[in-house]
Protein backbone atom coordinates (compact mmCIF):
# COMPACT_ATOMS: atom_id res chain seq x y z
CA UNK A 1 0.00 0.00 0.00
CA UNK A 2 3.06 2.39 0.85
CA UNK A 3 4.11 1.61 -2.84
CA UNK A 4 0.90 2.84 -3.92
CA UNK A 5 0.88 6.02 -2.43
CA UNK A 6 4.45 6.68 -3.23
CA UNK A 7 3.76 6.39 -6.59
CA UNK A 8 0.69 7.88 -7.13
CA UNK A 9 2.77 10.86 -4.86
CA UNK A 10 5.69 10.94 -7.65
CA UNK A 11 2.65 11.71 -10.18
CA UNK A 12 1.25 14.50 -8.18
CA UNK A 13 4.21 16.36 -8.21
CA UNK A 14 5.11 15.53 -11.79
CA UNK A 15 1.60 17.21 -12.61
CA UNK A 16 2.63 20.03 -10.20
CA UNK A 17 5.87 20.91 -11.67
CA UNK A 18 4.32 20.81 -15.31
CA UNK A 19 2.10 23.14 -14.11
CA UNK A 20 4.34 25.37 -12.70
CA UNK A 21 6.69 25.16 -15.72
CA UNK A 22 3.77 25.86 -17.95
CA UNK A 23 3.23 29.21 -16.49
CA UNK A 24 6.96 30.60 -16.79
CA UNK A 25 9.05 31.62 -19.61
CA UNK A 26 10.38 28.89 -20.61
CA UNK A 27 6.94 27.38 -20.90
CA UNK A 28 7.86 24.56 -23.37
CA UNK A 29 10.38 22.43 -21.20
CA UNK A 30 6.75 21.21 -19.32
CA UNK A 31 6.84 18.96 -22.85
CA UNK A 32 9.94 17.38 -21.41
CA UNK A 33 8.95 16.47 -18.15
CA UNK A 34 6.57 13.55 -18.95
CA UNK A 35 9.44 12.29 -21.23
CA UNK A 36 11.81 11.55 -18.66
CA UNK A 37 12.50 7.97 -18.25
CA UNK A 38 10.50 6.51 -15.42
CA UNK A 39 8.62 3.43 -16.98
CA UNK A 40 11.15 2.58 -19.05
CA UNK A 41 13.38 1.99 -15.98
CA UNK A 42 11.30 0.17 -14.71
CA UNK A 43 10.57 -2.14 -17.35
CA UNK A 44 14.20 -2.21 -18.45
CA UNK A 45 15.09 -3.18 -14.71
CA UNK A 46 12.14 -5.87 -15.12
CA UNK A 47 13.28 -7.32 -18.10
CA UNK A 48 16.79 -7.70 -17.16
CA UNK A 49 15.92 -9.20 -14.30
CA UNK A 50 13.77 -11.62 -15.13
CA UNK A 51 14.74 -11.80 -18.91
CA UNK A 52 18.38 -12.37 -20.43
CA UNK A 53 20.31 -9.67 -21.43
CA UNK A 54 19.21 -10.10 -25.04
CA UNK A 55 15.87 -9.70 -24.43
CA UNK A 56 16.58 -6.24 -22.42
CA UNK A 57 18.62 -5.30 -25.69
CA UNK A 58 15.89 -6.28 -27.87
CA UNK A 59 13.37 -4.40 -25.34
CA UNK A 60 15.71 -1.24 -25.83
CA UNK A 61 15.26 -1.16 -29.89
CA UNK A 62 11.72 -1.78 -29.64
CA UNK A 63 12.13 1.11 -27.27
CA UNK A 64 13.75 3.35 -30.01
CA UNK A 65 11.64 2.46 -32.24
CA UNK A 66 8.61 3.36 -30.29
CA UNK A 67 9.70 7.06 -30.47
CA UNK A 68 7.51 6.83 -34.00
CA UNK A 69 3.73 6.41 -32.84
CA UNK A 70 4.95 9.86 -30.16
CA UNK A 71 6.48 11.44 -33.26
CA UNK A 72 3.26 10.84 -34.94
CA UNK A 73 1.28 12.10 -32.23
CA UNK A 74 3.17 15.47 -31.72
CA UNK A 75 2.59 16.21 -35.61
CA UNK A 76 -0.75 15.31 -35.67
CA UNK A 77 -1.37 17.21 -32.65
CA UNK A 78 0.54 20.03 -34.25
CA UNK A 79 -2.17 20.24 -37.38
CA UNK A 80 -4.85 19.07 -35.33
CA UNK A 81 -5.16 22.07 -33.54
CA UNK A 82 -5.49 24.69 -36.47
CA UNK A 83 -9.05 22.89 -37.58
CA UNK A 84 -9.78 21.84 -33.92
CA UNK A 85 -10.54 22.62 -30.51
CA UNK A 86 -8.22 21.30 -28.29
CA UNK A 87 -10.11 18.19 -26.55
CA UNK A 88 -11.09 17.07 -29.98
CA UNK A 89 -7.41 17.61 -31.19
CA UNK A 90 -5.71 15.37 -28.28
CA UNK A 91 -8.28 12.52 -28.98
CA UNK A 92 -7.25 12.98 -32.78
CA UNK A 93 -3.77 13.28 -31.90
CA UNK A 94 -4.92 10.11 -28.96
CA UNK A 95 -6.09 8.38 -32.10
CA UNK A 96 -3.60 8.47 -34.57
CA UNK A 97 -1.04 7.60 -31.64
CA UNK A 98 -2.84 4.10 -31.14
CA UNK A 99 -2.69 3.57 -35.07
CA UNK A 100 0.93 4.33 -35.10
CA UNK A 101 1.36 2.11 -32.14
CA UNK A 102 -0.71 -0.46 -33.55
CA UNK A 103 1.01 -0.78 -37.06
CA UNK A 104 4.34 -0.65 -35.23
CA UNK A 105 3.43 -3.50 -32.75
CA UNK A 106 1.77 -5.64 -35.90
CA UNK A 107 5.01 -5.27 -38.33
CA UNK A 108 7.47 -5.74 -35.32
CA UNK A 109 6.03 -8.92 -34.28
CA UNK A 110 5.88 -10.50 -38.01
CA UNK A 111 9.81 -9.17 -37.83
CA UNK A 112 10.39 -11.02 -35.15
CA UNK A 113 8.11 -13.94 -35.04
CA UNK A 114 9.48 -16.60 -34.19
Amino acid sequence: MAGLVFKALIGALVVILIGILSKTRNYYIAGLVPLFPTFALIAHYIVGTERNIEALRTTIIFGLWAVIPYMVYLLSLYFFIGSMKLPYALIAAVACWSLAAWALISLWSRLHAG
